[in-house]
């Protein structure tokens, strides 16, 4: 009858814990499938057109990563960059642009009225550029966040790298070294044969006309002039459906999301602790279940993990509780399996992986990640020694504990209301479980309820315990004759 009720308990703890994920997976999914989320789909042969307007910040970076990779995993046509933007962040510009040169489809710049600054240096790193009839590119030089120009010092550092960085993606992509640099350092000189087409003290801007003007058959930047994309596709030669994607408004938060993972992992493995040294609670297996929710949908929207890093979580906690309830610690083997699992699958959401790439990440791949998980998982385990040694002084503790163990029905009978953390109790001393021990608990001897362990057995509630041995607040106990 025990061994009866000690499984119809875990399948119950087990189906309670998978609602709790499903539930949680279910709004996840439904902030993905959002009406922004739907226009995410790309079939094979699509021209995926995203928006590059307003401030070049992270937050750019990040929805780009995101739709760059979608387009080459389902094997788009092109990739069209819609942009409008006066500028922004150099280090966001830098981490886009190297984005697009790493790119295996073929890219494309519309400059919709403006492509100023940071905007300019990004449409080098695309392949072609197609020009607005009234925009115009360029003007880059390097300034503060506030506006003022940088010391003179600071200047020629800044403008002697992006020089070499532009002029290197500009090569990549068949553009005109000499404009890019131009762009951003005013005594630049650019000339097309003999022809001088930008003399020195002055930064280079091209307005759409300018920046066509062809020379022996080769534009001097743009390719051409359109009048939309619809424009430029027909003009560029480009076979497939326009897809245009925007940004699905959670980038920022996937941003801030990404950088606290760390601290995410950590309240998520401290609550999933809490919830088994508390049983019955569930607020603190809700805390763990909506830390790592959170953490697995903003690398999704970071453009860094998967569902599937998902469904391996899942399935390394599937194993976990059924070491747990299910087998009654008589194997550590499928305890082992979901911890990796589960570790696997933390590790993997936050490895920035593109397509084409080696399943075996890299050592400059897993650098992060790896640091961000021991953080996280080495500052768990010392909150968990904290806690256990000085959580169950507290009276917000004891309170916690007599609320999950009073039975709703006369089964248990009342509970005696002293609450101890440790016990004078010698080997053989016999009390009751009060609660599930797994294999922690509760249990009672004589008027007080105290804190229990097991060696390691699945003992249910109300089964009748003998203490093995007890050292201060460790009390261990096996299952006795009643």
């Amino acid at each position: 009858m025990a061994k009866l009720r000690a499984v119809s308990f875990a399948a119950i703890a087990t189906f309670n814990v998978l609602m709790r994920i499903c539930l949680l997976l279910a709004i996840s999914l439904a902030l993905g499938v959002s009406p922004a989320a739907a226009r995410d789909e790309v079939a094979k042969g699509n021209i995926v057109v995203v928006p590059v307007q307003g401030e070049i910040s992270q937050p750019t970076f990040v929805f780009l990563r995101r739709i760059q990779k979608k387009a080459e995993t389902a094997g788009a046509a092109a990739l069209i960059l819609d942009m409008n933007t006066f500028g922004g962040r150099l280090d966001s510009a830098e981490a886009i642009t190297n984005l697009l040169n790493r790119s295996t489809i073929p890219t494309y710049t519309f400059i919709n009225t403006n492509a100023g600054s940071a905007g300019a240096l990004i449409a080098l790193a695309t392949g072609k550029i197609y020009m607005a009839p009234v925009s115009a590119i360029g003007a880059a030089a390097p300034v503060l966040s506030t506006g003022e120009d940088l010391s003179a010092t600071a200047r020629d550092k800044t403008i002697s790298y992006w020089s070499a960085l532009i002029r290197g993606s500009a090569t990549r992509n068949g553009h005109n070294p000499d404009v890019g640099e131009a762009f951003m350092d005013k005594e630049k000189e650019v000339k097309v044969g003999d022809r001088v087409v930008h003399p020195k003290g002055s930064l280079l801007t091209l307005n759409a006309q300018e920046a066509t003007t062809r020379t022996d058959g080769k534009p001097l930047l743009a390719e051409g002039i359109a009048d939309s994309i619809t424009d430029l596709v027909q003009k560029a030669g480009l076979k497939g459906e326009i897809v245009t994607i925007k940004p699905a408004g959670f980038e920022r938060l996937a941003l801030w999301i990404t950088a606290l993972a760390p601290v995410l992992l950590l309240v998520a493995m401290v609550a999933a602790y809490l919830e088994f040294k508390i049983p019955g609670v569930g607020v603190f297996g809700l805390i763990a279940a909506v830390c790592f929710g959170l953490f697995f949908l903003g690398h999704y929207f970071a453009g860094l993990a998967g569902w599937e890093v998902v469904a391996l979580f899942v399935l390394g906690l599937v194993f976990v509780l059924a070491e747990i309830f299910l087998l009654a610690h008589s194997t550590i083997l499928f305890g082992l399996i979901g911890a990796f699992l589960m570790l696997a699958s933390l590790l993997w959401a936050m490895i920035d992986r593109y397509p084409g790439e080696t399943f075996v990440p890299t050592g400059a791949m897993l650098r992060v990640p790896v640091v961000n998980l021991l953080i996280a998982m080495i500052a768990a385990v010392i909150a968990s020694i904290v806690l256990d040694r000085f959580l169950p002084r507290t009276n917000v503790y004891r309170r916690f504990v007599l609320s999950a163990v009073n039975p709703s029905g006369p089964s248990l009978g009342a509970l005696p209301h002293e609450f101890a953390t440790s016990l004078h109790v010698s080997a053989g001393a016999k009390g009751r479980a009060l609660t599930t021990l797994r294999p922690s608990g509760k249990a009672q001897f004589g008027d007080c309820v105290v804190d229990v362990v097991t060696e390691g057995d699945f003992i249910p509630a109300e089964t009748s315990v003998a203490v093995v041995s007890a050292d201060g607040m460790r009390v261990v106990v096996k299952a006795a004759a009643s």
